[in-house]
């Protein structure tokens, strides 16, 4: 195929000749903002990229349309439901479906961090982490990128490499010596002989096991076994035991540890064999049209391309690990030639694969590259709290998030924006107040109709409280969305007929983002 060269950040070497040029540039900012944990200045995308401002400007406009990110004055700040891209590609490889509960319950019988990881080119993306609660805790998060030569898994990995790979593997090393490329690692303080990994490669094909003794950084140890996939018996990923040398040392590890993880590894490749094939569902809908019509409305503010481009991600998902360029074009009510491109585009830059005689593509790992990291420990406070503000500035009010306290008879605000009047309600966090005369304790408690509670007057004189139920992907309810307001400013009836549409409005975009965000990670309530 012909090629072009495209001044693109990400894209220096020659491009197809139909890439999608905005597309790239849309990459490029979200691997950024990525890189960057979630947030930047404009100013500061338009230096990392190189892109020119009003570029900078569309691109983060239309991801701001798209609800991957939100401005914020000269802020792009990415949001939860950038993270159903990745999404697409956990859900496409099933792994973290299948094997997440073996790897939670060895993190509850060791009491250690346990993590699945997958390769990635010359280094491993972790798909699934169970974390320990403690002061000295692990900071890796679901979508962090390793260089192999570093971690325990990299030289089970390594032991399948080509000479393609370990030549790729070299020279990314000779113009890398730091590892700076590898953002969630500290900086290598020197670079160990390249003989050294083949050494712990040789070795871990031979043992089937592998040990990283504080090759990270001091202190840190990790055992780690492969999973192997039941048809072809090649490593379809790793589980990975993380300690401290403060708890054990790297020969304690083998010795103590490397048996009960063989074991659930053992009993994750027999969940491997047994099980079923995963259920389609259906396919996104509706994304053609509804670019379309954004584009209608915002007009040059709103890069369709790249918003159709990204689209095309989402078209692959559980039972859709490889689609034909037909099935990504149905999935995604795109023209053919439309889908062609993005397709082209992304295998350029490495999110998507071809492969298979049906001339299918699939996903890679990479697409985690894009904004997964620095959301994979979000909390339902920080999801909530930007729609917390956009309601307060709406019903002029003080808004909250309100959970149960353990007891069952207290709540506790976790989030809070406080009204713009001299006399507003208080909303700090961490205030607890009974349950029992809260309108939030009534909804979190189950005592309420139609759908909210609504309090008059009994907590304090004067003081008139609304709230909804905030539910989590099974339904359940975790939390409550309120606001209060004095018995001056606003009637019962007024509270019902003019807050309540806006709350129930605002429960359901902080729940949207939870069951996007929840999906392979775990959000705490607080």
């Amino acid at each position: 195929m012909p090629a072009k060269t495209i001044t693109t950040p990400g894209a220096e070497s020659a491009a197809p000749q139909e890439a999608v040029v905005p597309l790239m540039r849309g990459v490029a900012v979200l691997r950024e903002l990525s890189g960057a944990g979630g947030a930047m200045r404009l100013s500061e995308l338009e230096r990392a990229t190189g892109l020119a401002r009003s570029t900078v400007d569309r691109v983060t406009a239309t991801l701001a349309r798209m609800g991957y990110a939100r401005l914020e004055g000269r802020d792009a700040i990415l949001t939860p439901r950038v993270m159903e891209l990745g999404n697409a590609y956990l859900a496409a490889l099933r792994l973290p479906a299948l094997l997440d509960a073996r790897a939670d319950a060895l993190a509850d019988e060791l009491d250690e961090s346990v993590s699945l990881a997958v390769a990635d080119r010359d280094g491993i993306r972790f798909i699934h982490q169970a974390t320990r609660r403690r002061a000295m805790s692990l900071s890796f998060r679901i979508g962090d990128l390793l260089p192999a030569e570093r971690t325990a898994p990299g030289p089970l990995f390594a032991a399948e490499w080509t000479d393609a790979d370990w030549e790729r593997w070299r020279a990314r090393r000779t113009t890398d010596p730091q590892d700076r490329g590898f953002p969630a690692v500290p900086a290598a303080p020197h670079r160990a002989p390249d003989e050294d990994f083949v050494r712990r490669t040789e070795r871990a094909a031979a043992e089937g096991w592998s040990l990283d003794d504080q090759l990270i950084e001091p202190g840190l140890v990790a055992v780690s076994v492969p999973v192997r996939h039941p048809g072809t018996g090649r490593v379809a990923c790793v589980a990975n035991v993380v300690s401290h040398t403060s708890r054990h040392t790297a020969a304690d590890l083998r010795d103590t540890l490397l048996p009960r993880l063989r074991a659930s590894v053992a009993a994750m490749e027999e969940d491997l064999l047994l099980a079923p094939p995963a259920d389609p569902g259906p396919p996104p809908a509706g994304l053609a049209l509804w670019t379309g019509a954004s584009k209608q409305e915002l007009g040059r503010g709103f890069i369709e391309s790249l918003a159709r481009g990204l689209t095309v991600l989402t078209a692959f998902g559980a039972g859709r690990a490889e689609l034909t360029l037909a099935e990504v074009a149905k999935a995604t009510g795109l023209a053919r030639a439309t889908a062609r491109r993005a397709l082209i585009t992304y295998e350029h830059l490495g999110l998507v694969t071809p492969g298979g005689p049906q001339r299918t593509w699939a996903l890679t790992p990479q697409v985690l590259s894009l904004g997964f990291p620095p959301l994979a420990r979000t909390t339902l406070p920080r999801i909530a709290t930007p729609h917390l503000a956009a309601l307060a500035e709406r019903v002029h009010e003080s808004t909250a998030l309100a959970v149960l306290t353990d007891g069952g008879d207290e709540i506790q605000y976790t989030a809070g924006v406080a009204g713009r009047h001299v006399m507003s309600a208080d909303v700090t966090v961490g205030t607890r107040r009974p349950a029992r005369v809260t309108a939030a304790g009534r909804v979190l408690t189950g005592d309420h109709e139609g759908g909210f509670a609504f309090v008059d007057e009994e907590l304090e004189q004067g003081l008139r409280s609304i709230a909804v139920p905030v539910r989590d992907r099974t339904g359940r309810v975790v939390a409550a969305v309120g606001t209060a307001t004095h018995a001056a400013r606003r009637t019962a009836e007024e509270c019902v007929r003019d807050i309540l549409p806006e709350l129930t409005a605002t429960a359901g975009l902080v729940e949207a983002d939870l069951r996007v965000a929840a999906r392979f990670t775990r959000v705490p309530l607080s």
